[in-house]
């Protein structure tokens, strides 16, 4: 048998299996229990918080033969494509590869079709941000008034980014950054599961330090966009803060280093003005 990833291996498949995000999962729950499924939502977070993750078991739970409590019961005809990728009723979009007028138009003529077996057709486009600003207008009327029969699922990392034509007609959720000992609990049972021994107490430490890199690299981001002094000097403190504990070369080491070489531009062009 060929060896899966962990993070696949282990990627919940129903709402229990979620960890940090209780509030998101409850209002999703009592909507499909209530039946007062909406048309669209909008979810948004930084990355790992579950977003693509929910949307799926969302997907699956407003299609399952026998949903229990709000939850898919993973074990009908529906649970089953969905969770394999072979169900034609849940399309999950990368728009950052799928982003133009010709992409939404595509989807603009399969909403429609009502699906074959099932209940919703359900449309997960993930890093919605990056659509182009015709995307968004061609989006936008199916997004609207879309058939009864289809949910839009939109999901990013930059909610700033989201027109307000779009995001007004979405249900919004937030998701929360998960805390570390929601993280390192979960981490302990994997482990156990997997029958590794390993240092908790270390555990919780990398844990937090890379929440704590995540947190700076954030801050540097959202400063980097405001031309003043102050914010300028505070991405550079932030930065010399990151640089001790990054890998040389790497990916973040390079993203710290461009976000100081621009703090340090609008500090000397402030100064000439």
């Amino acid at each position: 048998m060929s060896y899966t990833a962990l993070y696949r291996k282990f990627r919940p498949a129903e709402f229990a299996d979620v960890k940090g995000q209780d509030h998101i999962v409850t209002t999703l729950k009592n909507q499909i229990c209530a039946d007062r499924v909406g048309h669209a939502y909008l979810f948004c977070g930084t990355r790992g918080t579950g977003k693509t993750t929910i949307a799926k078991i969302f997907a699956k739970a407003v299609n399952c033969e026998h949903p229990a409590d709000g939850s898919p019961c993973g074990e009908c005809a529906s649970c089953r494509a969905i969770a394999a990728g072979s169900s034609m009723n849940v399309i999950e979009i990368d728009a950052a590869s799928n982003n133009g007028v010709d992409n939404i138009r595509e989807i603009r003529e399969e909403v429609a079709y009502s699906p074959a077996e099932g209940k919703y057709k359900v449309y997960i486009i993930d890093e919605v941000h990056m659509l182009t600003p015709g995307a968004y207008n061609a989006l936008l009327k199916t997004l609207e008034e879309p058939p009864s029969y289809v949910i839009f699922i939109l999901a990013t990392t930059e909610a700033h980014k989201i027109p307000v034509t779009i995001a007004s007609r979405c249900q919004r959720y937030d998701f929360r950054r998960i805390t570390t000992e929601t993280i390192a609990a979960r981490l302990r049972e994997l482990m156990e599961q997997e029958h590794v021994e390993t240092d908790l107490r270390e555990l919780e430490n990398s844990i937090a330090e890379e929440q704590r890199m995540e947190y700076y690299r954030c801050l540097m981001k959202g400063y980097a966009l405001l031309d003043t002094e102050q914010a300028a000097k505070i991405v550079l403190s932030l930065g010399e803060a990151c640089m001790g504990r990054l890998e040389d070369g790497s990916a973040e080491e390079i993203e710290v280093k461009e976000y100081m070489a621009s703090a340090l531009e609008k500090v000397s062009g402030l100064e000439e003005e």
